[in-house]
Order: C-alpha cells, then structure tokens, then sequence
C-alpha cells in the first residue's frame, strides 16, 4: 500500500487564512428555528399549546376525587333550584341515573348539604311546625289553621317514615272547623299513604301502632276513622274481606307458614345426616283450622243412693189446724197440764204422725184437727260451656323426594342406584314420627325416590367487548385514552415535523470540516467565496468549486482524515 504523505501547508497561505473573515459555520437552534417559514412556525406554536392544554386538562381530572351522591328521586324543580345554588357556590357536580341523582366530591358531601339546608333547599322534604315560625304578619284564621295542619301532617309523616320499613309516606288530615253554634260537630278523619322498603310488609301490630299514633295526635280523632294504605293501593288497616269471609289474614297465613316450616325443618335435619344435604327436598302442607267455638250443655239427672244422703231439699212448709171451741179444760191443774203440745213432725218417707194434744188432755173432747206439710227438693242439674281452641292443627300433608344413591367402583366410575323398598320404609316412618303422624286426624306422608337432575350450567360466549367489565373499562378509560391520542396527532402532526426542519437546516459536520480545512488550506485566498448564507446547498457548491480549483489541497484534507493524524 502506497504511503499518503501529507504536504506542507505553504507558508504564504497562513496569513491569507488569518486575514479572511470567520463565517459561523454552526448556527445555534434558536437561529435555525428563527430561519424557519412562517407556517412552520405557527404549526410549531400551535401544537404545543395544544399539548399544555392536553396535559393540563388529565392533569386536572387525575386531581379530581371519587363523587358521592348528594341528593337522589328529586323533582325537576327541586332539582334546578339545587344545581342554580351549587353553580353560586363554585361547587363541581354531575348527573347520575338520568339526572335523578347529583353526584358532588366526596370530601364536600356534608358540607354541601348543610349549607343547602340552610338555604331550604330542598323543598320538597318533609317540613313539619317549623312552618310556623315563618308566620308573616296579618295572616289569616283560615291560612294560620291550614299551616298548622300542614306542620302537623309533616310530624306525622317524619314519625311514622322512623320505622325501619317504611321508606317514604303522607298523612292526610280531615279537620273540620268546629263552631259551637252547629248541633252535630263533625268528626275529623285521616287518611295514610305508605310506601314500604323491597322486601317489607308491616305486621297487624305495627299497623295498629299506626293508627293510635295518628288517632292520638289529633283530639277527636277515632281510631276507626283513620286508613292506612301501602303503595298497591291495598287498605290494611281494619279488618280484611278475606278475613270476614272466613279466608286468614296476614297474621294467621304467618302463623301456618311457621308450622310447615317447623315440620319441613324437623324433617330436613332427620334425614339429611342419612341421605346427604344434597340429596334431599321436603315440603308440608297444614290445614290449621281458626274457627272459634262455643257450646253449652244442660243435664238433668236423677238422684242417686238414699234420698236421706242425696236428695236436698229446696224449701219446706207445714200447716196445721185444730177445732173444738167448747172443750173444757181438764187434768190436773198445776204447770204439768198447762205445757203446750209438743210440735208436729214430718217424716220423709211414711204416713204423718197423728197430732198430739196437751199432756194430760183428753184428746176425745179436743174436737177435729188437720196438718199439712209440703217439701220441695233440688232436681240434679249439669251445665257445661265448651269453647274450642284456635289455630288448632286439622291435618298434615309431608311429601319428601330422595334421590338415587351414588356408587363409586374401584375404577372411579360413579353411577347411581336407586333406594330398596326396605330403605324407603325406613324413611317413611322416619318422617311420621318426625311430624306427629296421626290416622284419625287423617295425616299423610309420600317418600319418594327419584334421580335429580342436575343442569350443567355452561358460561354464555359473551364476546370480549360485550363484557360488563370490558364496557366498564372503556367507560373509564375513554377520556384518558382520547386525550393521549390528541397529544400524540398534536406531537407527530405538528410539533415533529417542526423540529425537523429545524434539524434539517443545519449542515452535515464533514461538510463544515471540508470547508473549514478548504479555506486555512486554500492557495489562493481570493479564489474562495465567502460563505454568508447558511444554506447547505450554497456551502455545497462552494465545496466543490473549490474542490476543482485546488485538487491539491483538497487531496491533503482527506488524506490527513484517513490517516487519523489531524
């Protein structure tokens, strides 16, 4: 390989060098940006104001907390009136469920509320005597009564809403003006509107407590006079029409319920250690009989035994007569002979003893005598008040399916076999005594067995962007995702065709290397152009020009390059 050896710069070339003017070869980004046409630059300017924007705007949602719900199920008109009062207040919100609900941050849900509150809002809530404390002046009879019954129908209203059933209501109130001229007052009367929780119902006990507590709050106010209703439009107050017809109210329909869920119970815990949790279903009937019975019964029996020990007597009269107005006295005389007769008796059963006449007498001259007696007895007399028991059991009803037994082989292989006739003996007589079986209440019990069926249940082949939770993700990342999209149209759109330009004007470093080294190296100084313009291609063609007029010098250039000595 030939060896390059590198000529000696002359030295009548160095002073011609030091004496040209230095062209900045390099121009700094600010000057190559400033050289840029007038569309780029408004396309450069454009773009990365959009792109604070984008920023600034997912900088702004990632700082906004979780919403809560404010207020929910209100009226367009309490609704405006609250979206108007948040709106002065600098409060954010957000509509939910149709605009049915406002959503505000969570940390200013309290806060919101309480000064809404103060500012009576909303107005559709339930306002009780505070209406009174608004009274303006020279009002009216007819409008002070009317504000009162409307602050005592809103008392009504927030003490019965107190029950943990009852999710909203409104009370009615009929109060009539009374006047002492009128000659029959009229009675009030009230009238309640329930609306109850999914799932509730109010027992005949609460229902009651309903009624006296409106019955007690107004004076006069009969308890019968108040209704009460539930969100069907069903009275249940009072007594029913089924219950009048002889069907059961909703107390009695619970209290069967609770026994055939007793004997199902009983039955469930007897058999499923036997047979498996699994591979068992039962079900009772009862017929529970609510009629309420009286009878009375009299028996007249006759006396039994002697009379003298059984028979009581009851009343009792005797009478006696004795004639002979012109008998003389006789006997001795002295106190012996004046002792007065000694006194009748009567026997129960027999002929009555003659009358005796005064000791010493002589009954022969004492002339006709007659004696009567009556005796009365008690007749054997039974009473008997029969009244029969209610909710008394008239008959039961069980039906139990068992399914088939499962073996499993050495194998591993499960089949199903069903129970033997002596298993289901068992079973049924497992199940009588269990529920108390009776015959001559005429109770009946079916054990059956039968194989379940069991449903395989296979996932439904939703598609991936039908999902809930895919519909969710996009909901949630739709915002986000199409502010990073802009940005990256407003970078690659805008912004980075920009710089390259800006990049592109400036020129290549071995080109600057070649016209720098071309013009310390050059023979005549005269002969190179100088380089004001900053285009690329003007230094290009100064490049070459001098290039062909000093192959020499451009020679020694590239040979001192490739030797790495410069």
């Amino acid at each position: 390989m030939d060896t390059v050896v590198a000529q000696p710069i002359p030295a009548a070339m160095a002073p011609a060098a030091a004496a040209r003017p230095v062209v900045n070869a390099n121009p700094g980004f600010g000057e190559r940006l400033m050289a840029l046409p007038a569309k780029r630059k408004f396309l450069l300017g454009a773009g990365l104001a959009a792109l604070l924007a984008i920023v600034a705007a997912m900088a702004m949602m990632s700082s906004q907390g979780d919403y809560k719900v404010l207020y929910a199920n209100l009226s367009d008109k309490d609704g405006g009136a609250i979206l108007a009062q948040l709106s002065q207040m600098n409060v954010p919100y957000k509509h939910a469920d149709g605009g049915a609900a406002i959503l505000v941050p969570a940390d200013k849900v309290h806060d919101v509320r309480l000064k809404l509150a103060s500012a009576g809002l909303p107005k559709g809530s339930v306002t009780g005597f505070e209406l009174m404390d608004n009274a303006r002046f020279g009002i009216t009879q007819f409008q002070e009564r009317l504000t009162f019954q409307r602050g005592l129908e809103g008392e009504l209203t927030r003490s019965i809403m107190a029950l943990a059933a009852v999710q909203s209501a409104r009370v009615h109130l009929a109060l009539p003006n009374q006047n002492g001229f009128f000659r029959e007052q009229q009675k009030p009367s009230a009238s309640v509107m329930l609306t109850l929780h999914p799932g509730r119902t109010l027992d005949r006990a609460q229902v009651a407590g309903i009624v006296h507590l409106v019955s007690s709050s107004v004076p006069e106010l009969n308890p019968k006079a108040v209704s009460v209703l539930d969100q069907t439009g069903a009275l249940i107050s009072g007594p029913t029409d089924a219950a009048a017809n002889g069907g059961l109210d909703a107390q009695q329909l619970q209290y069967v319920n609770q026994i055939e869920a007793m004997h199902t119970k009983r039955i469930l815990d007897i058999l499923e250690p036997v047979v498996g949790r699994d591979n068992l279903r039962a079900q009772v009937t009862a017929e529970v009989d609510f009629s309420q019975t009286e009878s009375t019964s009299e028996q007249f029996k006759p006396n039994q035994g002697s009379a003298a020990d059984q028979a009581t007597v009851r009343s009792q009269q005797t009478s006696s007569s004795t004639g002979g107005a012109n008998a003389q006295p006789s006997g001795v005389p002295g106190a012996a002979s004046n002792q007065p007769p000694v006194p009748a008796t009567a026997p129960i059963n027999g002929a009555a003893q003659p009358l005796q006449a005064a000791q010493g007498g002589n009954a022969a001259t004492a002339g006709p005598s007659r004696a009567e007696s009556v005796t009365n007895y008690e007749v054997d007399k039974t009473v008997r008040v029969t009244r029969n028991a209610t909710g008394t059991v008239k008959r039961l009803n069980a039906a139990v399916v068992v399914n088939h037994r499962t073996n499993t082989d050495a194998k591993g292989k499960t089949t199903t076999v069903p129970l033997s006739a002596e298993e289901l003996d068992k079973l049924t007589a497992l199940v009588r005594e269990t529920i108390g079986f009776s015959q001559d209440r005429g109770d009946s019990v079916k054990v059956v067995n039968a194989p379940f069926k069991v449903e395989k249940i296979t996932p439904a082949d939703v598609p991936l962007w039908k999902q809930p939770e895919t519909i969710d993700l996009l909901r949630t990342m739709a915002i986000p995702g199409a502010l990073t999209l802009l940005a990256l149209i407003v970078v690659f759109g805008a912004i980075r065709p920009a710089l390259k330009a800006v990049e592109s004007s400036r020129p290549a470093p071995m080109l600057d290397a070649v016209i720098d080294d071309a013009q310390t190296l050059g023979n005549d100084p005269q002969a190179l152009p100088a380089l004001e313009a900053p285009q690329s291609d003007r230094r290009l063609e100064d490049a070459r020009s001098f290039a062909k007029e000093n192959p020499g010098a451009v020679a020694a250039i590239v040979r001192t390059w490739v030797s790495k000595e410069a």
